[in-house]
């Protein structure tokens, strides 16, 4: 009672100004602000595509976007094994990278309980 369900709107939003702020911090190499600008754009479509599931024209266009924002979620994934941070900086490159496995299992979830 009292207790907040979660908004997964909300949890997207977080994790791309987090994602955001992470590269942000980034030492700028030329590695890091390529993976750094990849990363920001996969972090910020996951929660786009997934406001775009919801406001959904049919089911199969449902399904589309829920399966871009897990492929997104994947793709963050990807590009935050790729950037190299500094130490102080990796707690939060860990953090970022359980969310980002956490989203995709998420969207897995529906995906698979909606079919």
């Amino acid at each position: 009672m009292g207790e907040k369900k979660y908004d997964l709107e909300e949890r997207t939003a977080i994790f791309a100004r987090r994602g955001g702020a992470f590269v942000n911090g980034l030492p700028r190499t030329l590695t890091n602000l390529e993976y750094g600008r990849q990363l920001v754009r996969a972090a910020a479509s996951i929660g786009a595509n997934y406001i775009e599931a919801n406001e959904a024209l049919g089911r199969k266009d449902f399904f589309m976007h829920l399966r871009i924002s897990k492929k997104e979620a994947k793709e963050s994934l990807y590009w935050l094994n790729l950037v190299e941070c500094d130490r102080s900086d990796s707690g939060e490159k860990d953090r970022l990278i359980r969310e980002a496995t956490e989203l995709m299992n998420i969207f897995g979830a529906i995906i698979r309980n909606s079919t």
